[in-house]
């Protein structure tokens, strides 16, 4: 799929998410037209599954997964599935815990916490969920196919040491798992999850849905993906 078309696809799933689904469903009538996420920082956005997002530039790319945090509004500790790599041609970097935040819909930012901060909350129940509800995040650029763990957190059911650095390279998919303590629980609306690379913050956008937010994203993801593949099809001349 090419770059321009993942695009379009995201932002046309984004809009179908972000209507008023109750008014939609009441009229019969196809999502309408609706104001589009802003990112506020230059780079693509795509979208790989109901609950997979992806957003790179020149520098980096990020992927996440939500299909579990999807499913824990009103609970405390947000749970996303991650991948990162930096690009073709881009030096390596290490990136920071400090580098990592999210941005909530009532605009508080969320620093990533600390290891300690994790264990005390016990969320040993969280992450086995974890292992039932996910989707797959393998979706990298060709060239990242090499092992790689990000792992700021020392989970229980690992037995994993945990580290402040992961050193993201072009040959590297880095995947881990990232938890964010939410202010008043997890609410339905856009978060972002900000990454910082070395020149550059890469943002991706995940939206908590409603039920009939969720409904209508099931029933025209497939309809909206073939319209846009259509739409960018070679024109018979």
């Amino acid at each position: 799929m090419s770059s321009r078309l993942s695009r379009v696809l995201v932002l046309a799933v984004v809009a179908l998410v972000s209507a008023a689904a109750a008014h939609v469903m009441a009229q019969g009538q196809q999502p309408p037209k609706v104001k589009i996420p802003e990112s506020g920082v230059p780079q693509i956005m795509t979208i790989e599954g109901a609950f997979v997002r992806a957003a790179y530039n020149n520098e980096g790319y990020v992927i996440l997964g939500y299909r579990l945090a999807n499913e824990s509004v009103g609970e405390p500790w947000m749970l996303l599935d991650v991948g990162m790599t930096v690009r073709d041609s881009v030096r390596n970097y290490k990136l920071t815990r400090e580098g990592v935040w999210l941005d909530t819909p009532d605009g508080q930012k969320v620093p990533l916490p600390s290891n300690a901060e994790f264990q005390q909350a016990n969320l040993m129940a969280l992450e086995r969920r974890s292992t039932i509800t996910k989707d797959s995040i393998n979706y990298f650029p060709p060239l990242a196919n090499g092992p790689c763990r990000i792992g700021f957190f020392a989970e229980l059911a690992q037995r994993a040491m945990s580290f402040d650095m992961v050193e993201l390279s072009p040959t590297r998919a880095c995947l881990g798992k990232l938890y964010f303590p939410i202010p008043g629980g997890i609410k339905y609306g856009q978060y972002w999850l900000n990454v910082k690379f070395e020149q550059s913050l890469i943002r991706v956008p995940l939206r908590i849905l409603t039920k009939d937010e969720e409904k209508l994203l099931n029933k025209n993801f497939k309809s909206i993906k073939q319209q846009v593949e259509e739409a960018f099809s070679p024109k018979k001349k």
